[in-house]
Protein backbone atom coordinates (compact mmCIF):
# COMPACT_ATOMS: atom_id res chain seq x y z
CA UNK A 1 0.00 0.00 0.00
CA UNK A 2 1.47 3.44 -0.95
CA UNK A 3 1.61 6.33 1.74
CA UNK A 4 -0.12 9.66 0.41
CA UNK A 5 2.34 12.29 -0.43
CA UNK A 6 0.47 15.91 0.14
CA UNK A 7 3.16 18.54 -1.17
CA UNK A 8 2.96 22.79 -0.22
CA UNK A 9 3.34 24.24 -3.83
CA UNK A 10 3.27 27.88 -5.40
CA UNK A 11 5.95 29.08 -7.59
CA UNK A 12 5.64 32.39 -6.20
CA UNK A 13 8.09 32.19 -2.92
CA UNK A 14 7.67 34.36 0.55
CA UNK A 15 4.03 32.32 1.52
CA UNK A 16 5.22 31.15 4.13
CA UNK A 17 5.02 27.19 2.46
CA UNK A 18 8.31 25.82 4.59
CA UNK A 19 6.35 27.06 7.82
CA UNK A 20 3.43 25.13 7.13
CA UNK A 21 4.88 21.89 6.77
CA UNK A 22 7.01 21.98 9.44
CA UNK A 23 3.89 23.71 11.65
CA UNK A 24 2.08 21.02 10.17
CA UNK A 25 4.38 17.83 10.92
CA UNK A 26 3.73 18.74 14.15
CA UNK A 27 0.78 19.16 15.00
CA UNK A 28 -0.35 16.12 12.79
CA UNK A 29 2.62 13.97 14.56
CA UNK A 30 0.09 14.97 17.47
CA UNK A 31 -3.19 14.03 16.41
CA UNK A 32 -2.15 10.24 16.13
CA UNK A 33 0.32 10.13 12.67
CA UNK A 34 2.97 8.80 11.87
CA UNK A 35 4.34 11.91 9.51
CA UNK A 36 7.64 11.89 7.64
CA UNK A 37 8.68 15.05 6.00
CA UNK A 38 10.91 15.37 2.89
CA UNK A 39 12.57 18.08 1.89
CA UNK A 40 12.58 18.58 -1.68
CA UNK A 41 13.71 22.34 -2.06
CA UNK A 42 17.51 22.89 -3.01
CA UNK A 43 17.51 25.57 -0.43
CA UNK A 44 16.74 23.22 2.30
CA UNK A 45 15.14 25.54 4.67
CA UNK A 46 12.66 22.80 6.01
CA UNK A 47 16.06 20.90 7.15
CA UNK A 48 17.15 23.66 8.66
CA UNK A 49 14.46 24.61 11.02
CA UNK A 50 14.08 20.79 11.99
CA UNK A 51 18.02 20.56 12.13
CA UNK A 52 21.16 22.41 13.84
CA UNK A 53 23.80 23.47 11.48
CA UNK A 54 26.36 21.23 12.95
CA UNK A 55 23.92 18.28 12.27
CA UNK A 56 23.75 19.49 8.69
CA UNK A 57 27.35 19.64 7.99
CA UNK A 58 27.12 16.17 9.14
CA UNK A 59 24.95 15.04 6.64
CA UNK A 60 26.32 16.90 3.60
CA UNK A 61 29.51 16.17 4.02
CA UNK A 62 29.30 12.87 5.00
CA UNK A 63 30.11 10.28 2.09
CA UNK A 64 28.19 7.25 3.45
CA UNK A 65 24.90 6.41 2.77
CA UNK A 66 21.83 8.08 2.03
CA UNK A 67 21.74 10.56 4.37
CA UNK A 68 20.02 13.48 2.64
CA UNK A 69 17.78 13.05 -0.34
CA UNK A 70 20.05 13.66 -2.96
CA UNK A 71 22.78 11.15 -2.05
CA UNK A 72 20.22 8.58 -2.02
CA UNK A 73 19.39 9.31 -5.85
CA UNK A 74 22.97 10.47 -6.36
CA UNK A 75 23.75 7.10 -7.71
CA UNK A 76 21.23 7.47 -10.38
CA UNK A 77 24.00 10.37 -12.15
CA UNK A 78 26.48 7.41 -12.74
CA UNK A 79 25.71 3.73 -12.97
CA UNK A 80 24.26 2.69 -9.87
CA UNK A 81 20.78 2.39 -8.40
CA UNK A 82 18.52 4.49 -5.26
CA UNK A 83 20.52 4.12 -1.92
CA UNK A 84 17.81 3.75 1.22
CA UNK A 85 16.97 6.95 2.95
CA UNK A 86 18.61 7.51 6.16
CA UNK A 87 15.65 8.66 7.70
CA UNK A 88 16.42 11.95 11.11
CA UNK A 89 13.63 11.17 14.04
CA UNK A 90 12.77 14.33 15.57
CA UNK A 91 10.44 12.25 17.49
CA UNK A 92 9.25 8.57 17.19
CA UNK A 93 6.24 10.14 15.06
CA UNK A 94 8.33 12.40 12.97
CA UNK A 95 11.13 12.09 10.42
CA UNK A 96 12.63 13.95 8.21
CA UNK A 97 14.40 13.00 4.71
CA UNK A 98 16.72 15.53 4.77
CA UNK A 99 17.42 17.93 1.83
CA UNK A 100 20.85 19.29 0.48
CA UNK A 101 21.95 22.22 -1.79
CA UNK A 102 23.04 19.48 -4.67
CA UNK A 103 19.94 18.61 -5.08
CA UNK A 104 20.28 21.44 -7.31
CA UNK A 105 22.59 19.44 -9.47
CA UNK A 106 20.02 16.92 -10.42
CA UNK A 107 17.99 19.18 -12.62
CA UNK A 108 19.81 18.49 -15.56
CA UNK A 109 19.62 14.57 -15.67
CA UNK A 110 15.54 15.05 -14.74
CA UNK A 111 15.06 17.18 -17.50
CA UNK A 112 17.08 14.93 -19.67
CA UNK A 113 15.19 11.83 -19.23
CA UNK A 114 11.63 13.29 -19.12
CA UNK A 115 11.21 13.24 -22.98
CA UNK A 116 12.95 9.78 -23.15
CA UNK A 117 10.44 8.06 -21.02
CA UNK A 118 7.93 8.41 -24.31
CA UNK A 119 10.92 6.97 -26.14
CA UNK A 120 10.90 3.11 -27.87
CA UNK A 121 14.28 1.55 -26.20
CA UNK A 122 14.83 0.37 -22.69
CA UNK A 123 12.40 2.55 -20.27
CA UNK A 124 14.02 1.21 -17.01
CA UNK A 125 16.66 4.13 -16.32
CA UNK A 126 14.25 6.82 -17.14
CA UNK A 127 11.23 6.05 -15.03
CA UNK A 128 13.83 4.79 -12.37
CA UNK A 129 15.08 8.82 -12.28
CA UNK A 130 12.04 10.46 -12.81
CA UNK A 131 10.27 8.54 -10.21
CA UNK A 132 13.39 8.28 -7.69
CA UNK A 133 11.68 11.09 -5.00
CA UNK A 134 8.61 8.64 -4.71
CA UNK A 135 10.29 5.46 -4.30
CA UNK A 136 12.85 6.86 -1.73
CA UNK A 137 9.62 8.61 0.27
CA UNK A 138 7.46 5.45 -0.16
CA UNK A 139 10.97 3.51 1.55
CA UNK A 140 11.06 6.09 4.02
CA UNK A 141 7.63 5.82 4.88
CA UNK A 142 7.55 2.25 5.06
CA UNK A 143 10.58 2.18 7.30
CA UNK A 144 9.14 4.20 10.14
CA UNK A 145 5.39 3.30 9.29
CA UNK A 146 4.49 6.29 8.31
CA UNK A 147 0.95 7.54 7.60
CA UNK A 148 1.69 10.76 5.55
CA UNK A 149 4.33 12.02 3.83
CA UNK A 150 4.56 15.83 3.73
CA UNK A 151 6.78 17.37 1.17
CA UNK A 152 8.24 20.55 1.09
CA UNK A 153 9.39 22.07 -2.50
CA UNK A 154 10.80 25.20 -4.16
CA UNK A 155 9.26 28.09 -5.88
CA UNK A 156 9.41 27.24 -9.69
CA UNK A 157 8.46 25.10 -12.25
CA UNK A 158 11.38 23.11 -12.70
CA UNK A 159 11.90 19.78 -13.38
CA UNK A 160 12.62 18.95 -10.11
CA UNK A 161 9.30 20.06 -8.91
CA UNK A 162 7.79 18.16 -11.49
CA UNK A 163 9.09 14.95 -10.35
CA UNK A 164 7.81 15.76 -6.91
CA UNK A 165 4.50 16.42 -8.28
CA UNK A 166 4.85 13.16 -10.22
CA UNK A 167 4.70 11.60 -6.63
CA UNK A 168 2.21 13.82 -5.32
CA UNK A 169 -1.38 12.55 -4.06
CA UNK A 170 -2.39 15.90 -2.78
CA UNK A 171 -1.76 20.05 -3.81
CA UNK A 172 -1.93 22.24 -0.97
CA UNK A 173 -1.72 25.83 -2.82
CA UNK A 174 0.21 28.67 -0.17
CA UNK A 175 -1.11 31.93 -1.05
CA UNK A 176 -0.37 35.59 0.07
CA UNK A 177 -2.57 38.66 -0.42
CA UNK A 178 -0.65 39.85 -3.42
CA UNK A 179 -0.76 40.40 -7.30
CA UNK A 180 2.49 37.81 -7.36
CA UNK A 181 0.40 35.13 -5.13
CA UNK A 182 -2.88 35.73 -7.97
CA UNK A 183 -0.54 35.43 -10.74
CA UNK A 184 1.33 32.22 -9.08
CA UNK A 185 -2.37 30.81 -9.35
CA UNK A 186 -3.22 31.63 -13.34
CA UNK A 187 0.58 29.60 -13.73
CA UNK A 188 -0.09 26.78 -11.60
CA UNK A 189 -3.39 25.50 -12.61
CA UNK A 190 -1.95 24.68 -16.27
CA UNK A 191 1.11 23.50 -15.20
CA UNK A 192 -0.26 20.90 -13.24
CA UNK A 193 -2.68 19.40 -15.68
CA UNK A 194 0.01 19.85 -18.40
CA UNK A 195 2.34 17.77 -15.78
CA UNK A 196 -0.47 14.77 -15.14
CA UNK A 197 -1.51 14.56 -18.81
CA UNK A 198 2.27 14.38 -19.75
CA UNK A 199 2.80 11.39 -16.97
CA UNK A 200 -0.37 9.72 -17.77
CA UNK A 201 1.10 9.74 -21.20
CA UNK A 202 4.23 8.24 -19.97
CA UNK A 203 2.47 5.39 -17.43
CA UNK A 204 0.99 4.22 -20.75
CA UNK A 205 4.22 4.15 -22.80
CA UNK A 206 5.56 1.53 -19.78
CA UNK A 207 3.62 -1.54 -20.87
CA UNK A 208 5.47 -3.41 -18.04
CA UNK A 209 6.83 -1.59 -15.54
CA UNK A 210 9.94 -3.13 -13.75
CA UNK A 211 8.96 -1.44 -10.49
CA UNK A 212 5.78 0.59 -8.83
CA UNK A 213 5.25 3.70 -10.41
CA UNK A 214 3.13 6.85 -8.57
CA UNK A 215 -0.08 7.64 -10.13
CA UNK A 216 0.60 11.23 -10.23
CA UNK A 217 -2.89 12.66 -8.96
CA UNK A 218 -1.64 16.09 -8.01
CA UNK A 219 -5.16 16.54 -6.47
CA UNK A 220 -5.51 20.42 -5.43
CA UNK A 221 -6.58 20.10 -2.11
CA UNK A 222 -7.42 23.83 -0.93
CA UNK A 223 -5.53 26.94 -0.51
CA UNK A 224 -4.05 28.94 2.52
CA UNK A 225 -3.84 32.51 2.60
CA UNK A 226 -1.21 33.99 4.59
CA UNK A 227 -1.50 37.14 6.44
CA UNK A 228 1.72 38.66 6.13
CA UNK A 229 1.10 40.94 3.51
CA UNK A 230 -0.97 43.14 5.58
CA UNK A 231 1.53 46.20 6.57
CA UNK A 232 0.84 49.31 8.74
CA UNK A 233 1.80 50.73 5.20
CA UNK A 234 -0.91 49.30 3.17
CA UNK A 235 -4.21 50.07 3.44
CA UNK A 236 -6.93 47.08 4.41
CA UNK A 237 -8.41 47.64 1.10
CA UNK A 238 -5.53 47.18 -0.81
CA UNK A 239 -4.95 43.47 1.14
CA UNK A 240 -8.71 42.97 0.32
CA UNK A 241 -8.62 43.32 -3.69
CA UNK A 242 -6.39 40.86 -4.03
CA UNK A 243 -7.51 38.25 -1.50
CA UNK A 244 -10.96 38.25 -2.49
CA UNK A 245 -9.73 37.51 -6.08
CA UNK A 246 -8.05 34.27 -4.55
CA UNK A 247 -11.61 32.10 -5.18
CA UNK A 248 -12.06 32.81 -8.61
CA UNK A 249 -9.02 32.26 -9.37
CA UNK A 250 -8.24 29.32 -7.69
CA UNK A 251 -11.81 27.85 -8.71
CA UNK A 252 -10.85 29.26 -12.31
CA UNK A 253 -7.30 27.51 -13.19
CA UNK A 254 -6.86 24.94 -10.70
CA UNK A 255 -10.33 23.37 -10.49
CA UNK A 256 -11.24 24.73 -14.08
CA UNK A 257 -14.62 25.75 -12.64
CA UNK A 258 -16.74 28.54 -14.35
CA UNK A 259 -19.76 29.22 -12.00
CA UNK A 260 -20.37 31.56 -9.67
CA UNK A 261 -17.30 32.50 -6.98
CA UNK A 262 -17.67 33.17 -3.52
CA UNK A 263 -16.71 36.81 -2.44
CA UNK A 264 -14.49 35.94 0.42
CA UNK A 265 -11.99 33.23 0.79
CA UNK A 266 -13.66 32.72 4.55
CA UNK A 267 -16.51 31.58 2.39
CA UNK A 268 -14.75 29.56 0.16
CA UNK A 269 -14.71 25.92 0.43
CA UNK A 270 -11.92 25.40 -1.15
CA UNK A 271 -9.72 27.56 1.15
CA UNK A 272 -8.41 25.96 3.81
CA UNK A 273 -7.55 29.02 6.19
CA UNK A 274 -6.47 32.18 6.48
CA UNK A 275 -3.50 32.02 8.49
CA UNK A 276 -2.41 34.66 10.50
CA UNK A 277 1.56 35.55 10.67
CA UNK A 278 1.87 35.50 14.31
CA UNK A 279 4.73 37.66 13.37
CA UNK A 280 6.27 38.38 17.23
CA UNK A 281 6.42 34.22 17.90
CA UNK A 282 8.13 33.22 14.07
CA UNK A 283 11.56 34.54 15.69
CA UNK A 284 11.76 32.74 19.15
CA UNK A 285 10.34 29.86 17.60
CA UNK A 286 13.78 29.60 15.15
CA UNK A 287 15.56 31.02 18.19
CA UNK A 288 14.29 27.89 20.81
CA UNK A 289 14.34 25.09 17.75
CA UNK A 290 10.88 24.31 18.28
CA UNK A 291 7.06 25.40 16.17
CA UNK A 292 5.52 28.48 17.92
CA UNK A 293 2.61 26.61 19.55
CA UNK A 294 5.73 25.05 22.03
CA UNK A 295 7.41 28.37 23.30
CA UNK A 296 6.83 28.60 27.03
CA UNK A 297 7.67 31.97 29.47
CA UNK A 298 11.10 30.36 28.94
CA UNK A 299 11.56 31.19 25.35
CA UNK A 300 9.80 34.92 26.23
CA UNK A 301 6.47 33.76 25.65
CA UNK A 302 4.58 35.98 28.08
CA UNK A 303 2.04 38.63 28.06
CA UNK A 304 -0.17 39.20 24.66
CA UNK A 305 2.81 36.18 23.59
CA UNK A 306 1.62 33.33 25.37
CA UNK A 307 -2.27 34.24 24.19
CA UNK A 308 -0.64 33.97 20.73
CA UNK A 309 0.48 30.81 21.33
CA UNK A 310 -2.74 29.14 22.21
CA UNK A 311 -4.13 31.06 19.27
CA UNK A 312 -1.95 28.88 17.19
CA UNK A 313 -2.02 25.72 18.20
CA UNK A 314 -5.75 25.69 17.73
CA UNK A 315 -5.34 27.33 14.64
CA UNK A 316 -2.78 24.93 13.28
CA UNK A 317 -5.00 22.05 15.35
CA UNK A 318 -7.65 23.31 13.13
CA UNK A 319 -6.18 23.32 9.69
CA UNK A 320 -4.84 20.04 10.19
CA UNK A 321 -7.70 18.01 10.80
CA UNK A 322 -9.44 19.94 7.37
CA UNK A 323 -6.17 18.88 5.34
CA UNK A 324 -6.77 15.18 7.28
CA UNK A 325 -10.45 15.08 6.33
CA UNK A 326 -9.75 15.96 3.06
CA UNK A 327 -7.47 14.13 2.12
CA UNK A 328 -9.18 11.16 3.84
CA UNK A 329 -5.94 10.08 6.37
CA UNK A 330 -6.28 7.29 8.34
CA UNK A 331 -4.53 8.09 11.92
CA UNK A 332 -2.75 5.34 13.43
CA UNK A 333 -3.70 6.72 16.84
CA UNK A 334 -6.70 8.67 18.47
CA UNK A 335 -6.95 12.32 17.67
Amino acid sequence: MNIPVLTFFNNKGGVGKTSLVYHLAWILSRMGHRVLTCDLDPQANLSAAFLNEDQLEGLWEGEDGGKTIFKSVKPLLEVGDLLPPVLQEITPELGLIPGDLALSGFEDTLSGEWPDALGSGNLYRPFRILTSFWTVMQEGARTMKASVILADVGPNLGAINRSALIATDHVVVPLGADLFSLQGLRNLGPTLRRWRGDWTKRRGNWDSPQFPLPKGRMEPLGYIVQQHGIRLSRPVKAYDRWVNRMPEEYARNLLEQKASFPATPREDVHCLATVKHYRSLVPMGQESRKPIFDLTNADGAIGSHAAAVQDARRDFRELAKLIVERACLAANGAS
